[in-house]
């Protein structure tokens, strides 16, 4: 079982100097297969640590446990601006994703469409990032209304239901309160109804619409409201931004992972929701 002595024995031989699985297993006494499983729930539900494979594929494949917390990454001028921009708002409108996009130099890519309703519009977009997904996915929401989207609102349930039957673990950050509630209290129910606490919630104010897969590109959302004046938008327009600069991904995990470790469980949120009665 993994305890919190192991996992901060871990953390700390990762944060002196990059590691083996070999040398961590021999550190924790455990064998090499533990202690890789070990280091895959670490960062899955942490963040601390990551692993890359080098040589793979071949006999002599080495996989290297490194650190990645936020406060020992490297990050460039751009980054640390945005991050402070990111963990300072609140809501969708105190943030634009253009600001990322136009600081990353290459793997990038954007779609615009316009409408009246995001259902359809974001719909076939949301169900193929999400099925991409074969090991982990993060989510930062406002209040998870995307979970409504298809027809009779079961569309992108029943893909979160095939990804908790994959064990693909799932990640939010989105804000739980009396108007999200029935978002929230749907999304976790698929825990109960499989017997598998796949998807973990913790609550946020922030202004990210994003989506993070496999820590291999991520999505993010943005909405521009028609203004009404003369010479600007007349229509609606969303803006759906893909990303796959590994720099650039890594960054935004680890953005995700200092506002979840900080953030308070949906669960313990919706206990005090249930306290207020509506008269």
């Amino acid at each position: 079982m993994l305890s919190n002595d192991i996992i901060k024995k871990i953390e700390n031989l990762v944060s002196q100097k990059p590691r083996s699985i070999q040398e961590i297993a021999n550190s924790i006494g455990k064998n090499w297969r533990t202690a890789d499983r070990y280091i895959e729930e670490i960062e899955k539900n942490f963040g601390t640590i990551s692993t890359r494979v080098f040589r793979e594929g071949t006999r002599g494949a080495l996989k290297i446990v490194y650190w990645s917390s936020i406060e020992k990454a490297k990050s460039s001028a751009f980054q640390e601006q945005l991050e402070k921009d990111i963990l300072s708002g609140r809501g969708k409108e105190d943030f634009s994703p253009f600001d990322i996009f136009q600081h990353v130099e290459k793997n990038k890519s954007v779609i615009a469409l316009t409408g009246k309703d995001e259902n359809s519009l974001g719909l076939k977009n949301l169900k193929e990032i999400l099925l991409q997904a074969k090991r982990q996915i993060i989510i930062f929401s406002g209040n998870l209304s995307f979970i409504n989207f298809g027809h009779n609102h079961e569309e992108i349930i029943k893909v979160f239901e095939e990804l908790n039957r994959k064990n693909v673990s799932i990640k939010v950050i989105s804000r739980v309160d009396i108007s999200g509630k029935e978002n929230i209290e749907k999304l976790l129910s698929i825990n109960s109804k499989y017997g598998k606490e796949i998807i973990e919630i913790r609550h946020r104010d922030q202004p990210i619409r994003a989506i993070i897969v496999d820590n291999n590109f991520f999505n993010i959302k943005e909405i521009k409201e028609p203004t009404g004046r003369e010479m600007e938008l007349n229509k609606k327009v969303f803006l759906f931004y893909t990303i796959k600069d590994k720099e650039w991904v890594e960054w935004l995990s680890r953005v995700f992972w200092k506002m979840f470790s900080s953030s308070i469980s949906a669960e313990r949120r919706l206990e005090e929701i249930e306290k207020i009665k509506i008269r």
